[in-house]
């Protein structure tokens, strides 16, 4: 089946965060899509729709087993049904966790530059948060072990919240190096709560994802997993995800966490989607992923021949491109200001994920290629227009 990747949608005006933006304004921003999901989900819902009540949902046998039946073909991880909880979202689920799994005061740490919001479920519960900064060399992103392992030795540090794959910087982390940092975890008795949002999105065919989970069960015991289908299958306002906890002390103190925090109940169309994407969407999957690789391609052919002093830094995961912008700027707040007033293209300043990210702009390829065209000459336009003004 052919999937389609072409056309440009009108979302402006239709309540989106991506696009409430001016009319001459383009948002390359926040991890949105602006492709239509898989038409075998569309179906689903539609039926859904069809059907005219919107009462309260429970949560079927069929969830737990497509959840599980997807990380098993998919990824390799013999999921448990029993270890998976249901919950609205993964970012209510980290901060939830958060209260439940550590006390006001202690450390959690995390590995700048990173999702901003991980920031947000460590201070704004009265947590310290603490970074391991990822090192930064020819190009490429690398963990700091020594530094790494002298912050989790802190005896405040008691939980992680590590990010697999890397969102913004793209890193595909390996399997060697999860276990490096697990092992760590488990000798300084540190949790592991792992955001895995964004693990379909890997496209570059040779690189590999591995769940955390998935290493060893000492590992295992040690670790709450938070997946979802919304980054892979463009669903985020459908507010559904999953937490793989195969530890049965921890999965108590959790199911109790986010019942108490009333995160535990689907809306009417949170089931439905997440079993129609994981059980029907594989073939759209396939097919995005290419048109994400081409899209890709794109951007960096684009700057390797018309703005060479923008270069790309981002791995093989997710659709948004970590750009490093050092060659112009060392202010990406004020360079991301500048772009949108000069052209109204709307990019993330590096800056709210912590490092290094003064030095960069996170850029959402995930769109179809005459949107991402517009969007790179808007940029050229505004790099040479800033670097006109110096």
């Amino acid at each position: 089946m052919t999937y389609d990747f072409t056309t440009v949608p009108n979302r402006r005006h239709t309540n989106s965060v991506k696009w409430d933006v001016a009319d001459n304004e383009l948002p390359m921003w926040v991890a949105d899509m602006d492709f239509q999901t898989a038409p075998e989900i569309k179906t689903t819902l539609a039926d859904k729709v069809a059907k005219g009540i919107f009462g309260y949902s429970i949560i079927p046998d069929n969830y737990y087993q497509a959840v599980a039946d997807w990380w098993r073909k998919r990824h390799g991880f013999a999921v448990q049904t029993d270890w998976i909880l249901f919950c609205s979202g993964v970012v209510p689920a980290i901060s939830s966790t958060v209260r439940r799994m550590t006390n006001p005061g202690e450390q959690v740490l995390v590995q700048a530059p990173v999702y901003n919001i991980f920031y947000n479920s460590i201070i704004n519960n009265g947590r310290r948060q603490i970074s391991s900064d990822l090192v930064y060399e020819n190009g490429q992103y690398h963990i700091d072990f020594d530094d790494l392992e002298a912050k989790l030795a802190d005896p405040l540090t008691t939980m992680m919240i590590l990010c697999n794959p890397a969102n913004p910087v793209g890193k595909v982390w390996s399997r060697e190096t999860l276990q490096q940092i697990g092992e760590l975890c488990l000798k300084h008795h540190v949790l592991v709560l792992s955001d895995e949002i964004h693990c379909d999105i890997v496209t570059d065919p040779t690189v590999k994802y591995t769940p955390f989970a998935s290493i060893s069960s000492d590992l295992a015991n040690n670790s709450i997993t938070c997946v979802s289908p919304t980054k892979t299958f463009n669903l985020a306002g459908i507010q559904t995800s999953s937490m793989i906890i195969p530890n049965p002390a921890i999965r108590e103190r959790i199911d109790r966490g986010i019942n108490n925090d009333e995160i535990a109940e689907p809306n009417i169309f949170a089931i439905d989607a997440a079993v129609a994407a994981f059980t029907k969407g594989e073939p759209w999957l396939n097919e995005l992923l290419k048109q994400l690789a081409a899209n890709k391609r794109s951007v960096t052919t684009f700057l390797n021949h018309e703005l060479s002093e923008v270069t790309v830094a981002s791995g093989a995961a997710t659709y948004l491109m970590w750009l490093d912008v050092s060659a112009v700027t060392d202010d990406s707040v004020a360079l991301c200001h500048f772009i949108r007033q000069e052209t109204g293209l709307f990019l993330s300043d590096g800056v709210e994920y912590g490092g290094n990210g003064n030095l960069f702009v996170r850029m959402n390829v995930a769109c179809p290629d005459a949107e991402l065209q517009d969007g790179l000459e808007r940029l050229k336009h505004g790099i040479k227009a800033f670097s006109a003004q110096k």
